[in-house]
């Protein structure tokens, strides 16, 4: 069992002020927040979600925005960290207009740890204890993993396919179920992506 190590307030910010912030005014100004949460540690045995560590102001940096996909680079607790961030083109949840905060999908390289091009998805809500999420590009579905709000791939040896797929790709579709049963569909556009992953990869070598 994999426990998320809790969601940074600063990440929190970052997903607000990108959701409020018009595109033509994202590509000028990047959101006052951090940087994306890391992929959890699995432990031996189940054990109670941590809470969030102390925010460290870490102003990200736009390094660039390609269509849908920002670029940015921040450095929370002074280790560096880039990443790719995006909001999908369209949301769904069945039964329709349930509430929830925005969706976002990141993909991050932190050099101090040596993770690259990490896949994370904030999805707005608490998932369903237990359950499973997924995202489908194209013809190729890869499992996720949920902890509260967040998901990433179940088997971390797809990643990297996951990754090629994705620059490869036109869409990322991202289903998963809430912990009300409300089930969603965030469709994300991958244009712009392998623009914003080569900017990042030159950015955190």
């Amino acid at each position: 069992m994999r426990i998320r190590r809790g969601l940074p307030v600063l990440l929190s910010l970052l997903m607000a002020a990108a959701f409020a912030i018009p595109a033509a005014a994202q590509q000028q100004e990047p959101p006052a927040a951090g940087a994306p949460a890391k992929r959890p540690a699995r432990p031996a045995r189940p054990a109670p979600r941590e809470k969030p560590a102390p925010a460290v102001e870490a102003k990200p940096t736009l390094l660039a925005q390609f269509a849908a996909w920002g670029a940015y680079t921040a450095s929370p607790g002074g280790k560096k960290v880039c990443f790719a961030i995006a909001k999908p083109t369209t949301a769904e949840t069945k039964p329709p207009n349930r509430p929830r905060n925005p969706p976002y999908m990141f993909v991050t390289t932190r050099p101090a740890d040596k993770v690259t091009n990490e896949v994370s998805i904030e999805i707005g809500y608490p998932f369903k204890s237990g359950s499973e999420a997924s995202t489908q590009v194209g013809t190729t579905r890869f499992a996720l993993y949920t902890q509260g709000d967040g998901a990433w791939i179940k088997n971390k040896a797809e990643e990297s396919h996951m990754v090629d797929t994705m620059r490869q790709g036109d869409t990322a579709v991202v289903k998963g179920e809430s912990s009300h049963g409300t089930q969603t569909t965030d469709t994300y556009s991958l244009k712009g992506l392998a623009e914003a992953l080569d900017r990042i990869a030159k950015e955190c070598q």
